[in-house]
């Protein structure tokens, strides 16, 4: 039984926050253990929980701002930019929601994003690649795409997988350095579980980026077909985005601004070729699923 785009929408919410209470479950277990070994006490593990609720609310309430400032990011000027403030506010009256910010890049790679934590508080980016090579219509495409990332929340799930990858990478190095610094001064009895420490710390610093690769994949390839055909039936018009793909898959050069963090978050691979944990499912095939649709 095939389920609605509303349905979907709910689906995606609600798999972010089990996603955050399993992971933050996790945490709890690790930290606890940490806390003990340490002899932090309760006032280190009451210090360890503030730092970890405030990094969550931080990166959670700023990872617009943190997305757009890693990649160069700047405001678009209504006046320069007038077509694309155009398209991005006729494409957010048909998708039903407020019109986001809207960003420049400046970058050769034709591509684009959207980012935030909710329809109030987003953003779209495109590079200047993408303006010099899409007509009206695929530019629609596009904006219409990211827009569906918008509506669907598929910003805030992103925002959750970016926040568990930086407290698994902080984990890990507050294990490892941990472990280093203060090997030196553990009672005899201890050495036992320092073993045990160092073991779940060099799991995490072997695993961590895999285990992260991974859960993006996975989120980001499901996510690209929704928002493809979310971004159509937006517009009316599953051609334009068609053709907009073909033309972004035809640039082979990598982006230069772009990193293997901020990768899940464009409409297509900022570095063309790379299979290994792709992010985006095959170009051929976001195509073949778009001409298939009917509107």
């Amino acid at each position: 039984m095939k389920k609605t785009l509303y349905e979907l929408r709910s689906e995606n919410i609600r798999r972010t926050y089990i996603f955050l209470i399993i992971f933050s479950l996790i945490l709890f277990a690790v930290g606890y253990f940490l806390v003990y070994f340490f002899e932090w006490g309760l006032t280190g593990f009451v210090l360890l929980g503030i730092f970890i609720i405030i990094y969550n609310i931080v990166v959670y309430n700023n990872s617009d701002k943190i997305a757009l400032l890693s990649v160069g990011a700047v405001p678009a000027n209504p006046e320069r930019f007038y077509v694309l403030h155009n398209v991005v506010e006729e494409v957010a009256i048909a998708a039903g929601i407020p019109k986001p910010k809207v960003y420049i890049m400046d970058e050769s790679q034709p591509n684009a994003f959207a980012t935030g934590r909710n329809p109030e508080n987003a953003s779209i980016c495109v590079t200047t690649g993408l303006l010099s090579m899409m007509n009206r219509e695929e530019l629609q495409g596009v904006i219409a795409h990211e827009m569906s990332h918008i509506r669907n929340y598929d910003i805030l799930l992103m925002t959750v997988v970016g926040i568990v990858a930086g407290l698994i990478i902080i984990l890990r190095d507050l294990i490892l350095r941990g472990m280093w610094l203060g090997g030196g001064r553990r009672r005899e009895r201890d050495k036992g579980a320092g073993s045990i420490v160092l073991l779940i710390g060099i799991i995490l610093a072997i695993l961590s980026p895999i285990l992260v690769a991974l859960i993006r994949a996975a989120i980001s390839r499901q996510r690209e077909f929704l928002a493809d055909a979310t971004g159509a039936y937006i517009v009316r018009d599953p051609y334009g985005l068609a053709s907009a793909l073909k033309k972004i898959a035809s640039y082979q050069k990598p982006m230069k601004k772009a990193s293997e963090a901020t990768a899940h978050l464009f409409i297509s691979s900022p570095f063309p070729g790379k299979r290994y944990f792709a992010t985006h499912p095959p170009v051929e095939e976001r195509v073949k699923r778009l001409l298939s649709i009917t509107i």
